[in-house]
């Protein structure tokens, strides 16, 4: 990695580097990830994130 890397130029590599198959699958599990955070609201999860946050040092309140 460079130092005078850029956000731009991960995005550049990711466009040549990755085939259209990982890309639709990133977003998918994006969309997962998002879908379970902001509507599923199941308490497990919600409980699963909760402590995972505070695992990674995150104060959450």
């Amino acid at each position: 990695m460079n130092a005078n890397e850029t956000v731009g130029d991960r995005l550049e590599l990711a466009r040549h580097e990755l085939t259209p198959t990982q890309i639709a699958a990133g977003l998918a599990l994006g969309a997962a990830i998002v879908f379970l955070l902001l509507f599923l609201q199941e308490p497990l999860a919600h409980d699963s994130m909760h402590n995972f946050r505070h695992a990674a040092g995150i104060t959450c309140h």
